[in-house]
């Protein structure tokens, strides 16, 4: 994490920061651009550079030091946000094939417990239950232990599972017995999460990843009880921008391997009974993405191929196939392409469909019981509040008339309801505990702001009831702006204590994410990336102007690609930020593309654009924090 801050408090106590020695290294790239980078010295993937060590360990003292004076506000902090988390729960339970399975936390333990119970004969959740895994147990005497994609097989008596002991997402499969709790000898390394098992209950379809770039590369199928070495091929992808995943169809007829990049995708698909060849599903081309899901006889796809008059569905759109279908010629439309409506995904029922959409920047769940004609309306699930954020939940159970959906805001804990379609009775099975908060305490209210090329940006604001504004509080702006991701408005239990103290909460749902549909993503990557950072920036000022804070009272937070937005506004107007917190930043934006070696680089050419390009050299290098 990185702190860019301002402050006359901590100012008279700071020591002097450490001074990195600098070593002269050129970059080239291929069309001839040479950068001078003193501090390349400092990459060490390996973390084995004893001066890289010994100066980032005089980072930590220096800001050990300049922290000092607010240990105290520091320790009361913490000690209220660990204070609102329940300690022991369980999650929801979800039924599948006869058995109910949940996951429990217990206080003092620091991972979860994988559970599950057998149904009763009316279907009830039975009172003996089975610990399937115990991550505590698994992690004990590691340093660094996580569980990935757990699958049952179909007849549940094994458990096959993904775990990683080095950080590094290279996952090995191990599988137990559940009758037992047995470990089977067999163990596969090197791997993606990703695992599926077939109808026979012996062949596990899984994924290698390439040991450098950590790129998805190769799907294989083990059979249990024979060697590792010996898994079968199945398929190689060798265009290193797409990613890779493989899963099982809603009415586990079956098994897909799905292949995405940023802009393309596809889908290869064999019967889960007997899966020794998988076709291809349609075959990909540049800017159509599309995924599939098959129940009743037929398919249904959301996709943005482009209509009879060429024009693409940019916002996606449903359409069906028969089940035999294998190219887009053979696909009919359900629902049509709207301008201002993004349908994010899909969940098929035998009864209905439940479409998650987002519409003017919220989600919404729509409900349609007709799969065999196009649609132009359907029933939504109801909201209470004007900012929140909601989704599909676990919908383990095709056959079930009972939606489950996840519901939150800045002022509503993570919430799961359960909505039957046919009475339309809602009833909640669980809302996140957190102990000592009051909703009825706090306020939270959605504005929109004009940016300076005239785009309406949505922003999401919570602060505690009796505020007033006056432009005399303080502020935490937050954003993200990358990879579609949008910025939901969700609950944040740190949140509480900024607002106990009367700052405001902002949410900037800027260009790069995709609350307002695709063209808001298009229009904040590539040579439009700058769109994001102005964006964030016109928020603040924004607020400012309508007394929502202080001008010199705001701080801004963001992580990952948000980092990159973080070290992009304080470039760009720092007088603006009283603080900066750079969480995991992204900020060396034109080495790290140049770089194929990193892993996940190739993947992320169609969103910030191939540096190896002189013109995309010339713009990423125009906003790259780090120069």
């Amino acid at each position: 994490m990185t702190l860019i801050a301002s402050s006359s408090s901590l100012a008279a106590v700071t020591p002097a920061p450490p001074d990195a020695a600098k070593t002269p290294h050129r970059v080239e790239a291929p069309h001839g651009a040479v950068r001078n980078d003193d501090y390349y010295w400092l990459r060490d993937d390996e973390r084995k550079n004893q001066d890289m060590l010994d100066y980032l360990k005089a980072e930590n003292r220096y800001a050990d030091a300049v922290m000092a004076p607010l240990k105290p506000l520091e320790d009361a902090l913490y000690a209220e946000i660990v204070g609102r988390i329940k300690q022991d729960d369980d999650s929801v339970p979800y039924r599948k094939r006869g058995w109910w399975y949940f996951t429990r936390f217990k206080a003092g333990q620091d991972y979860p417990i994988h559970i599950r119970s057998k149904a009763a004969a009316d279907g009830s959740r039975g009172e003996t239950e089975q610990v399937m895994l115990d991550v505590n147990e698994l992690a004990k005497g590691k340093e660094y232990y996580n569980v990935g994609e757990m699958a049952v097989s179909l007849d549940n008596r094994l458990l096959a599972y993904a775990e990683d002991t080095s950080g590094r997402r290279q996952y090995t499969v191990r599988i137990r017995n559940l009758d037992t709790g047995e470990l089977l000898p067999d163990e596969i390394k090197g791997v993606s999460p990703d695992l599926v098992w077939a109808n026979d209950n012996r062949t596990l379809f899984y994924i290698e990843n390439d040991p450098e770039t950590l790129l998805s590369v190769r799907v294989k199928k083990h059979v249990l009880g024979t060697p590792a070495a010996q898994d079968e091929l199945v398929y190689e992808e060798h265009d290193d921008s797409f990613y890779m995943g493989i899963s099982r169809t809603r009415d586990d007829v079956f098994l897909c391997i799905d292949v995405a990049s940023t802009v393309s995708s596809e889908m290869r698909c064999a019967p889960a009974a007997d899966p020794k060849t998988f076709e291809v599903f349609a075959a990909r081309e540049r800017d159509v993405e599309y995924e599939a899901d098959h129940i009743d006889g037929h398919w249904v796809i959301r996709t943005n191929a482009p209509g009879a008059d060429g024009k693409a569905a940019a916002n996606f759109k449903l359409m069906t196939a028969p089940t035999g279908a294998r190219s887009r010629g053979e696909w009919k439309e359900w629902i049509a392409h709207r301008d201002d409506v993004l349908i994010e995904e899909f969940e098929l029922f035998d009864e209905f469909t439940a479409v998650a959409e987002r519409f003017e920047g919220l989600e919404r769940i729509r409900l349609l019981r007709d799969r065999q004609a196009p649609v132009d309306g359907g029933d939504f699930v109801k909201v209470d509040e004007p900012a929140y954020a909601m989704g599909l939940s676990v919908n383990a159970d095709p056959g079930t008339p009972w939606l489950r959906y996840g519901y939150t805001s800045l002022t509503t804990p993570a919430t799961t309801y359960e909505l039957n379609v046919k009475t339309g009775e809602r009833r909640m099975l669980k809302q996140q505990p957190v102990i000592g908060y009051d909703a009825s305490k706090y306020t939270t209210e959605r504005i929109w702001v004009t940016a300076r090329d005239g785009a309406k940006v949505p922003v999401s604001l919570v602060y505690k009831k009796g505020f007033e504004k006056n432009g005399k509080a303080a502020m935490l702006q937050y954003s993200y702006g990358s990879y579609g991701i949008s910025s939901d408005p969700n609950f944040n239990i740190s949140a509480v204590s900024l607002l106990d103290r009367g700052m405001v909460y902002a949410i900037a749902h800027i260009r790069g994410g995709q609350e307002m549909g695709r063209k808001w993503y298009e229009d904040g990557k590539l040579f439009k990336k700058k769109n994001t950072f102005t964006d964030f920036i016109d928020v603040t000022d924004a607020l400012v102007a309508q007394g929502y804070a202080a001008k010199d009272r705001v701080a801004a937070f963001g992580g990952s690609a948000g980092g990159l937005l973080m070290g992009a506004i304080v470039n760009m107007a720092p007088e603006k930020y009283r603080a900066s917190v750079a969480d995991v930043p992204f900020v060396d934006v034109v080495t790290t593309m140049l770089d194929e070696s990193i892993p996940l680089t190739t993947n992320e050419f169609d969103e910030w654009g191939n540096p190896k390009q002189k013109v995309f050299y010339d713009y990423m290098l125009s906003y790259s924090p780090y120069d």
